[in-house]
């Protein structure tokens, strides 16, 4: 049982997101606003009538919110003994349609929308909410996901983390050089690429062909999946061509190099023609790898 929030009401939710910005699936776009939530328990959750009050009291304080948005209010927050922060929340929506939660993201926010904690929670177990419908949940966010230690504070929220979609990066000297429509087709091959897994980070040839003193020079994308940028001074690479044995072999420096968080990187790698170790190469299919 917890008690009633003390904290001021506000007139309209400034964490709550457009579905479309969330959810795989589009909804249409609605200008109407002013979306009070009802209060949805499933019947097979056991809830004790208090909460239920509590719920409803918080339900009814909540920020109204516009349609086809998603959002969560804050109701509680409490630091356990292990440190760990205990934040209960309600999960709004007022998507037009039941929705239902995977695996998500959630921020715990201090003053100034600063992160105190972030941890990917399993919301499947809220089952489907109701269109205009606030499900009530407890987010426990235990010490390795704390990014700031410090006691609770009076101003918080609770906060759908956002996936930015993977962009194109590119050194100044491509982006100079380039022309519009090629940037354009690299843009094409990032969008419509395998996803990478949190944390992954990968090559993809894009192209390979002979330079005219016997060199092979290898285009390549360099994809960062994770959310820290990654700088990189020496890559080690190999190259097969069609009859899958290794026709290259090299260690290349970089300079400055980096490829920020959740960014594709197009670099050409030359090998010299003292690193190819046949004469004959088919390019009709090759791969590029990096050697551990």
């Amino acid at each position: 049982m917890f008690g009633f929030s003390k904290r001021k009401k506000k007139e309209t939710n400034d964490d709550a997101v457009h579905a479309n910005e969330f959810m795989e699936s589009e909804t249409e776009t609605d200008e109407q606003d002013g979306l009070e939530t009802e209060l949805s328990i499933p019947d097979n959750w056991s809830v004790a009538n208090e909460d239920r009050y509590v719920y409803a009291f918080h339900n009814n304080e909540s920020p109204k919110l516009k349609q086809n948005q998603i959002s969560i209010y804050g109701m509680e927050l409490s630091k356990q003994k292990n440190n760990s922060f205990v934040a209960t929340g309600l999960v709004r929506n007022t998507v037009q349609k039941s929705i239902k939660f995977g695996p998500t993201t959630i921020l715990l926010l201090g003053p100034d929308k600063t992160v105190i904690a972030k941890k990917e929670f399993d919301l499947s177990r809220l089952g489907d909410i109701p269109p205009n419908a606030a499900r009530p949940w407890k987010f426990i966010f235990p010490t390795q996901d704390i990014v700031q230690d410090m006691e609770p504070p009076r101003e918080w929220s609770l906060a759908f983390e956002l996936k930015k979609k993977h962009q194109l990066d590119l050194e100044e000297s491509w982006e100079k050089s380039i022309a519009d429509e090629t940037k354009a087709n690299l843009e094409k091959i990032v969008q419509n690429a395998q996803p990478l897994k949190p944390g992954e980070m990968n090559f993809m040839g894009l192209s390979a062909k002979r330079t005219d003193d016997g060199g092979l020079a290898v285009t390549i994308l360099i994809r960062n999946g994770s959310d820290k940028n990654v700088s990189l001074e020496q890559v080690p690479l190999g190259f097969k061509d069609a009859s899958d044995e290794e026709i290259a072999r090299g260690s290349f420096k970089l300079e400055d190099f980096t490829i920020k968080t959740n960014t594709s990187k197009p670099w050409t790698f030359i090998f010299p023609a003292s690193m190819i170790k046949q004469e004959e190469i088919d390019l009709s299919r090759w791969k590029v790898y990096p050697i551990q």
